[in-house]
């Protein structure tokens, strides 16, 4: 049989909250392997922190999901799991690791993090520049800052028009159309046309309004703007914008 030493009973208590006595009796039955005793516990009943409330279970969660995406972005195929089961074991709960996005800077550039108050809605984003000594510049970081901004709140779909599915472009083309079927032929075309940029506008990220600039200009304009004062090309590459709720694709 295997030595239950103090340290793994240690460890086992850490990770589930559960009492020492329990924790012995776990590893000794799991002949002193801790992921089979954390289950043990679980199937008892007894790894529920009983002395935890709602905050420190948040605080556990949260603990976690820093403690992944920091794994992650080491390593896009790290294994989580022994720390998914030791979260489950401290809060009682069941998680899982729905999805998840890493970024890597292609050439010079910048990518950003955002997560909203309340880290409901996360966003990342790249950022391309002509030069190195850009990526560098406040203003260019700023601009970045904000853009991750312009994504958490407006929820873009795309960067432009040319990165939206075609087949959704159909879609609203075929709705518009049935919009103004009644309208003079001649006409028909042309008030397509101008439903379809107000979508654009709506879903396309460098289409929208600048938020931040009570959408007076796109968020287009707004780089060039920015582009222009640092003498340089900017480009918005990518972004991904998770929201808790969705359906991971």
């Amino acid at each position: 049989m295997a030595e239950i030493t103090a340290a793994a009973v240690g460890k086992l208590r850490e990770m589930t909250n559960a009492g020492l006595m329990d924790c012995k009796r776990a590893l000794t039955e799991a002949k002193g392997d801790l992921h089979t005793a954390v289950d043990i516990l679980r199937k008892k009943g007894v790894a529920t922190a009983a002395k935890t409330d709602f905050v420190a279970k948040n605080e556990t969660f949260k603990a976690f999901c820093d403690e992944i995406a920091r794994r992650l972005a080491m390593d896009p195929k790290a294994d989580l799991e022994a720390d998914r089961v030791a979260a489950v074991a401290k809060i009682g709960e069941n998680i899982k690791v729905s999805r998840h996005q890493r970024f890597e800077v292609s050439g010079n550039g910048m990518v950003a993090a955002y997560i909203h108050t309340g880290a409901k809605v996360g966003v990342l984003v790249e950022v391309g520049a002509g030069r190195e000594s850009t990526v560098a510049n406040d203003e260019f970081k700023q601009l970045v800052r904000d853009i991750t901004l312009q994504i958490a709140a407006a929820h873009p779909l795309a960067v432009s028009r040319e990165q939206v599915d075609p087949a959704v472009i159909a879609k609203e083309r075929e709705i518009a159309a049935e919009q103004v079927k009644n309208k003079p032929p001649q006409a028909v075309a042309k008030i397509v046309e101008g439903k379809l940029d107000k979508f654009f506008q709506t879903v396309c990220l460098v289409d929208q309004g600048f938020v931040k600039q009570n959408s007076e200009i796109s968020v287009k304009e707004h780089v060039a703007r920015v582009a222009k004062k640092l003498d340089d090309e900017i480009t918005v590459r990518r972004f991904i914008r998770f929201q808790v709720g969705e359906t991971a694709a």
